[in-house]
């Protein structure tokens, strides 16, 4: 579905679009993917997918996004695209009380807990022709028990954290769907028509 979106949207047949998702179970793996890192997936699907970065779980409770964006002429710079989706989720984490941090040489967004850091949003992207794809992963009321079966970005799966442990309580989901959204549009200057549709 993203192919097809990518393709249309290079044609300009349909304008920025933004994909809200959350996955059933399943692991991929990005262009830079060690298989060592891959651990124990049983009966969880493992796919080699097309965007940068490492290994990762997608699963119930955590909330995907996938920006299928033309850049503009000022947005076409990979860091700066990156750099602003992380700013994306520390403003939905703080509409939530979250204070979600930078780590420095680590893409993705995590929180200071008990003098350590814990990841509560990865990121993974590709560009075919200044229009993005793939995107950002927010764990929301995730089951962590699931990082369990790889090393998650390279790391322990012990640093992944969600909201709803670090609140001591599940944040209403749509809730923080629509913060989410909100702030992308906000972030990257863009303006919404909503549109439901299942994937299943």
């Amino acid at each position: 579905m993203q192919q097809d979106l990518v393709a249309s949207r290079q044609s300009g047949s349909i304008p920025d679009t933004l994909i809200l998702v959350e996955h059933p179970d399943v692991i991929t793996l990005g262009r830079s993917a060690k298989p060592s890192n891959v651990l124990c997936p049983g009966e969880i699907p493992v796919v080699s997918i097309e965007r940068g970065g490492d290994v990762t779980y997608h699963g119930p409770g955590q909330l995907v996004a996938y920006p299928i964006f033309l850049l503009r002429e000022d947005e076409r710079d990979l860091h700066r695209f990156l750099r602003s989706l992380e700013e994306v989720l520390v403003r939905t984490l703080a509409d939530f009380g979250l204070a979600g941090i930078r780590e420095p040489g680590k893409t993705g967004v995590w929180i200071a807990r008990e003098g350590a850091s814990r990841k509560l949003a990865s990121i993974g992207v590709a560009v075919r022709k200044w229009v993005t794809l793939h995107g950002l992963a927010l764990n929301v009321t995730t089951d962590l028990t699931r990082f369990g079966a790889i090393n998650p970005c390279g790391f322990d799966a012990t640093v992944m954290t969600s909201m709803a442990r670090e609140l001591g309580h599940a944040p209403d989901f749509s809730a923080v769907k629509r913060s989410l959204a909100r702030h992308v549009a906000q972030v990257f200057d863009r303006e919404w028509q909503e549109a439901a549709q299942s994937l299943a």
